[in-house]
């Protein structure tokens, strides 16, 4: 199991930037697709973007390619999310999930998926 804690969210205006960390503790040797959900109200979790840790695989939801990118520093054992060009329509919970994986495929993008989640970081865009 893996704890994750997530941090840099906040309040921006359309058209801003925020990065959204992900720090990781335990087990974190190991392969792992960590993936970026966000939730709003009255709705389900949706995917971000997902990374296989062991080959740096990653799959961006339609919504957010070309704006939000993923990186990672092994040395902190931590992942990114940079996010530009923010959209009042990105204003949302954001969570970092993890799962242990043995393969190189690329990461599930549903949230049942994956076994351990941070406690997320609210993200707001104004217009």
């Amino acid at each position: 199991q893996v704890q994750l804690v997530e941090s840099g969210g906040g309040s921006v205006q359309a058209g801003g930037s925020l990065r959204l960390s992900c720090a990781a503790s335990g087990g974190t040797s190991s392969r792992y697709c960590m993936a970026w959900f966000r939730q709003v109200p009255g709705k389900g979790r949706e995917v971000v973007a997902t990374i296989n840790t062991g080959n740096d695989r990653t799959y961006y939801d339609d919504s957010v390619k070309g704006r939000f990118t993923l990186s990672r520093d092994n040395a902190k054992s931590t992942l990114y999310l940079q996010m530009n060009s923010l959209i009042p329509e990105d204003t949302a919970m954001y969570y970092c999930a993890a799962r242990r994986v043995f393969s190189a495929f690329t990461c599930r993008i549903v949230d049942y998926a994956y076994n351990d989640w941070g406690q997320g970081t609210q993200v707001t865009v104004s217009s």
